[in-house]
């Protein structure tokens, strides 16, 4: 049977593959310690389950506008100005099904066939396939310690084309947990703009910072798509609930895009994420950001043990990106053994990277100190026997 060509643009995202491995394995009585996917061990915080509880019983279960919610639009301009001091137009925002779903909207605006798309190599592989799907060619920029693994303003002008339409870049990113500073980003935000570019910033992780305060992209420019998720930092992922920041004359054209693609945002969902900006709810998520920084102190501490520890730590978001070339030049190989021999489920590099992924893995420290502990012992014992 036939399928559209664009099909094959999208390579399967081997994390979950792998996770499912994972879960066999524990399912059949193996102690696996899951630190492949990109979800922390912390429930949807209890103010927001208890909103979404009230929402349902009150019947709030009928559409909402495409754009979402008008008290959650405010919400998160509220949030922009009180964390950012970016202001922010509520009727800039639209609430979309996930970040998924603003960036399935920000690529179909943004990207056409014909169109060049600069991402930094290694990136989320969703972000190069949403652009492939809109029919665009992705320039993957290799990005390194050199560049604090972001595509910085001097990399987007080395790689500027004439068909270049769009730069997108994540801060902090995933896999490598890196950010750029306000310096950093308003010369790229300068450089995109005097190409004539659109500048897509991917902020997903935006709260979850421990070396640099939080920063976006709203507060230096208003000509930026910012991309943003209820799923990390505010710790409901499986409410899938997003949203997308747009310039104002791209308004319009998104909310047209919104009523056709899917309509619009679960509704239940929009009532509860408007309990995640309380201050009960705030005290809850900053508590989790610190204890995510303890997490990354331990792993990086346990690595260092054994002579792995990066040169440049992670920053924020809860990702780890590890090269192994001293052990593997298969990095999928490597993560399945460590998985079959000592139950410890971490990401292939390829998932993430174009050029040396197979070099690479990636380690999500979303599971408890004492679980790490135990995971960098059998890691090493592991290693030992390469």
């Amino acid at each position: 049977m036939a399928w559209s060509p664009r099909i094959d643009r999208v390579a399967p995202f081997r994390v979950m593959s792998l996770l499912e491995t994972a879960q066999a394995r524990e399912a059949a009585g193996h102690d696996v310690i899951h630190l492949e996917v990109g979800e922390p061990d912390f429930p949807t915080p209890e103010p927001v389950v208890a909103a979404g509880h009230a929402a349902l019983a009150a019947g709030y279960t009928r559409y909402t506008p495409a754009a979402g919610l008008p008290a959650l639009r405010e919400a998160i301009a509220g949030h922009y100005a009180e964390q950012f001091g970016a202001d922010v137009d509520p009727g800039r925002i639209l609430v979309t099904p996930g970040a998924s779903g603003a960036l399935l909207l920000a690529s179909q605006l943004l990207a056409g066939p014909g169109d060049r798309v600069l991402m930094a190599d290694p990136n989320y592989p969703c972000n190069r396939h949403f652009m492939a799907l809109a029919g665009a060619e992705v320039d993957a920029v290799p990005v390194g310690s050199a560049s604090g693994w972001q595509l910085n303003a001097d990399l987007i002008e080395a790689h500027w084309r004439d068909a270049t339409q769009l730069a997108m870049l994540a801060t902090p990113s995933n896999p490598t947990g890196h950010m750029l500073d306000a310096q950093q980003l308003t010369a790229v935000a300068s450089t995109v703009a005097a190409r004539g570019g659109h500048l897509l910033v991917d902020e997903i992780y935006q709260g979850l910072c421990f070396d640099l305060k939080p920063l976006s992209v709203a507060a230096i420019t208003p000509d930026a798509f910012v991309v943003n998720s209820f799923s990390k930092y505010f710790g409901m992922t499986g409410w899938r609930l997003g949203w997308l920041l747009a310039p104002e004359a791209a308004v319009e054209p998104l909310t047209r895009l919104a009523q056709n693609v899917f309509l619009a945002a679960s509704t239940p969902a929009q009532h509860a994420a408007l309990a995640a900006f309380t201050p009960e709810c705030r005290s809850l998520l900053e508590a989790r950001r610190i204890e995510l920084g303890r997490r990354r102190d331990a792993l990086l501490s346990g690595l260092a043990r054994l002579g792995l520890a990066p040169s440049l730590p992670p920053q924020g978001a809860f990702y780890l990106w590890l090269d192994i070339s001293r052990y593997s030049d298969d990095s999928q190989d490597f993560c399945r053994r460590l998985l079959e021999e000592e139950n410890v489920a971490i990401t292939p590099g390829i998932d993430f990277a174009l050029e040396g992924g197979e070099y690479h893995v990636r380690i999500a420290f979303t599971t408890g100190v004492e679980r790490l502990g135990e995971a960098v012992d059998r890691l090493e014992r592991f290693l030992a026997r390469r």
